[in-house]
C-alpha cells in the first residue's frame, strides 16, 4: 500500500473537469483522449517490462495442509512457506476456507461503492492519514510529482471496524471478509513463527495482534487511454506483516524477483500474500518485503482490495532477539515504534531504509 492522499489542487486539469476531480470521473469526462500531463509517469530507464513467468514459477501454499492434524503434512507445508518468504516474499494461497461468494461480495460491494454518486463518496474525503474512512485518488502533490491513475477507499478495520454506511449492507460484508481474513493471517502467522523456529504464538504475541492494525484498502483502476505513460501505483512496499489481496480477474500486479519484474495471474479464489516490511525487520531479513506495482490498461476497469495486517501501533518491532542469538547475527534494524513508522511512510518518507543497518 502506497502512501496517498486526495488531491484537491493538480497543477494541471483538463478545463472540462472539476479541480477535485477523481481519476473515474476523469474518465468518464467527454473527450478524453490522453492523460492530463500530471498523470504522465516516467520510468526508470534501467527498469524492465514485466514478463509473464514459467508455468509454476511462484509459490503455492495449501492453507489446508498448514491446518492439518497430520504432522508429517503440516511440517512440509511449513518448510514451503519458509522457502516461499524466504525467495520470494509472496506466494498465493489456496484452500483458505473463505469463501468464494464472500470474496465476490466485497468486490462487487467496491464496485458499488465507486459508483455511487459523487456528492456521497466526498462524505468521506479527507486528507488526515489516520481519519479511519477515507475516500480519495491520486497523491498529494508535496509528497509525490506526479498522480496515480487510480482512486481508493481506505478504511482501519481492526483493532476497532470503521466503514461507510453505503451502499447498504456493504459494511456487513466487509466486516465478515476482514474478520474471516484476519483469522487465516493470524493461523499463517503461527505457521511462519516454527518457520523461524518460535513456538506458534511467538509472533502473536510480540506484536500485540490482539490489537493489531488492520486495513481494508480498496483501488479502483479505470480504463487508461495511454496505459503505457501511466501507473496505477508504482513500485512499493507494504508495511505490516502480512498483506492480502484480491482482485477482480483483469490483472495487473506485478512483483519483482532477483531484479526482474513479473505479471501475476492469480489462481481462482485464491488470496496473494506478501510479506510486508515488519515481517522482513522481525526476521532480520530473512524474509523480506517484496516490491510490488499496480500498472492499468485502455481495455477493462480493475479493483483490487488490500488488507494488511500489522502489529498494534504501540508495539516497538526490532529484530527477535531471539533469533539474532541463535543464529549469532547482529541486529540488521533499528527498533521502531509501528504508529512512528506508519506516520512517515504515509508522509512519504522513505522509512524503511532508514531503519537498515550498514552491514558490517
Amino acid at each position: 500500500m502506497a502512501p496517498a492522499t486526495f488531491v484537491e489542487n493538480p497543477t494541471e486539469t483538463p478545463p472540462q473537469v472539476s479541480k477535485r476531480v477523481t481519476v473515474q470521473a476523469l474518465v468518464e469526462s467527454p473527450g478524453l483522449a490522453s492523460i492530463p500531463s500530471n498523470y504522465s509517469y516516467s520510468s526508470n530507464p534501467n527498469e524492465s517490462a514485466a514478463s509473464n513467468p514459467d508455468e509454476d514459477t511462484f509459490p503455492i501454499i495449501d492453507f489446508s495442509l498448514l491446518t492439518s492434524s497430520d504432522p508429517h503434512q503440516r511440517s512440509k507445508i511449513i518448510q514451503d512457506l519458509d522457502r516461499a518468504c524466504r525467495e520470494w516474499g509472496f506466494f498465493m494461497l489456496v484452500n483458505h476456507g473463505v469463501s468464494k461468494s464472500l470474496m465476490k461480495e466485497v468486490l462487487e460491494g467496491c464496485n458499488e461503492f465507486f459508483n455511487l454518486p459523487m456528492e456521497e463518496k466526498m462524505e468521506f474525503e479527507g486528507k488526515d492519514i489516520w481519519k479511519p474512512i477515507r475516500f480519495g485518488t491520486g497523491v498529494d502533490v508535496k509528497v509525490e510529482k506526479f498522480f496515480f491513475w487510480r482512486d481508493f477507499l481506505k478504511c482501519y478495520v481492526h483493532p476497532q471496524f470503521n466503514f461507510p454506511n453505503k451502499p447498504k449492507g456493504f459494511s456487513e460484508v466487509v466486516q465478515e471478509y476482514t474478520k474471516r481474513s484476519r483469522e487465516v493471517i493470524k493461523e499463517l502467522l503461527k505457521g511462519i513463527s516454527e518457520s523461524l523456529g518460535f513456538e506458534e504464538s511467538y509472533i502473536e504475541k510480540a506484536m500485540n495482534l490482539d490489537s493489531g492494525l488492520q486495513i481494508f484498502a480498496a483501488n479502483l483502476y479505470p480504463v487508461c487511454p495511454q496505459p503505457e505513460t501511466a501507473m496505477g501505483i508504482p513500485a512499493h512496499t507494504d508495511h505490516g506483516l502480512l498483506t492480502f489481496l484480491i482482485e477482480n480477474d483483469i490483472g495487473g500486479l506485478q512483483i519483482q524477483h532477483n531484479g526482474e519484474w513479473f505479471n501475476v495471474h492469480p489462481l481462482p479464489n485464491s488470496f496473494l500474500v506478501n510479506t510486508g516490511d515488519h515481517l522482513e525487520i522481525l526476521s532480520n531479513g530473512r524474509y523480506k518485503s517484496i516490491k510490488h506495482r499496480a500498472v492499468v490498461n485502455n481495455k477493462a476497469t480493475r479493483i483490487s482490495i488490500a488488507s494488511p495486517l500489522g502489529p498494534s501501533l504501540d508495539t516497538v518491532v526490532s529484530p527477535a532477539p531471539e533469533l539474532m542469538e541463535r543464529e549469532n547475527r547482529p541486529a540488521a534494524y533499528l527498533p521502531m515504534k509501528y504508529k512512528e513508522f506508519m506516520d512517515r511512510q504515509l508522509e512519504g518518507k522513505p522509512v524503511f531504509d532508514s531503519v537498515r543497518l550498514p552491514v558490517a
